[in-house]
C-alpha cells in the first residue's frame, strides 16, 4: 500500500523566465485547500500590478485528486495546462504554481505560450524543495477519564502523534497515524473495553 506522497517544503523564491521581451515570472505554493488560491493571486497582482495574466494551476489530494488549470484570459489550454502537465510530471500534490506573465511586445502564438508556460513551470519546480509525506488517517479516540492510562499505553507504544486533546470527565483525543498502519491501530483500540474510535472524516 502507498501512503506517501510529495509535495514541496514550502514556498518557492520568484523565478524569471524571459521570451522575446515577455517576462514570466513563476511561484509555487503547498496548500491543502482551494480557499488558499484567492488570497495568494491577490497578492500577486498587488506584487506585479502592470502583469496582463495571472496563470495557474493547483493539484489537491492523494487519493481524490482536485486540480485545476487557469488561463486566465490567454489562448485556451496555452497556459493552465502547460503548467498542471509540469505538477505531473513531477509527481507532486497539495500544490499551487502561479505564471506571472508581463507583455513584452511581441505575440508568441499558441505554440510559443505553451512552451514558455511550461518552462516557466518547470524553472520553477526546479527551484524548489521537494520532500515526502506520509498519508495520515486521523482517529478520534472517546473514552471516561478513568481509562486514561489505557489509552495513553497504546498512544506510547504504538508512537501515535497527538493532533489535539480534550481532557474532562469524558476525554477525546484526536490522533493520526501512517495509512498502512491505521487498520491495526483501529483494532487495539477497539479491543479495549470502555473505549470507542472513530475515523475522523
Amino acid at each position: 500500500m502507498k501512503d506517501t506522497y510529495q509535495t514541496i517544503a514550502s514556498p518557492s523564491e520568484e523565478i524569471l523566465f524571459k521570451e522575446k521581451g515577455s517576462k514570466f515570472f513563476g511561484y509555487a505554493y503547498p496548500i491543502i485547500s482551494e480557499e488558499e488560491v484567492k488570497p495568494i493571486l491577490e497578492v500577486l497582482r498587488k506584487k506585479h500590478p502592470t502583469a496582463c495574466h495571472y496563470c495557474y494551476a493547483y493539484q489537491i489530494g492523494t487519493e481524490k485528486i482536485n486540480y485545476r488549470a487557469n488561463d486566465d484570459g490567454e489562448p485556451s489550454n496555452s497556459a493552465g495546462m502547460p503548467i498542471y502537465g509540469q505538477i505531473q510530471s513531477f509527481s507532486v500534490t497539495n500544490i499551487l504554481i502561479v505564471i506571472v506573465r508581463i507583455f513584452g511586445g511581441t505575440k508568441l502564438g499558441v505554440g510559443g505560450l505553451i512552451t514558455a508556460y511550461k518552462t516557466a513551470a518547470q524553472l520553477t519546480l526546479e527551484n524548489c524543495l521537494i520532500i515526502e509525506k506520509t498519508i495520515d488517517i486521523h482517529y478520534l479516540i472517546s473514552f471516561d477519564y478513568k481509562n486514561m492510562n489505557k489509552v495513553m499505553r497504546v498512544i506510547k507504544e504504538k508512537n501515535l502523534e497527538i493532533v489535539n486533546q480534550k481532557m474532562e470527565m469524558s476525554c477525546e483525543i484526536e490522533i493520526k497515524t501512517r495509512k498502512k498502519n491505521a487498520g491495526q491501530v483501529a483494532d487495539i483500540f477497539n479491543s479495549l473495553f470502555e473505549i470507542e474510535i472513530k475515523t475522523k472524516e
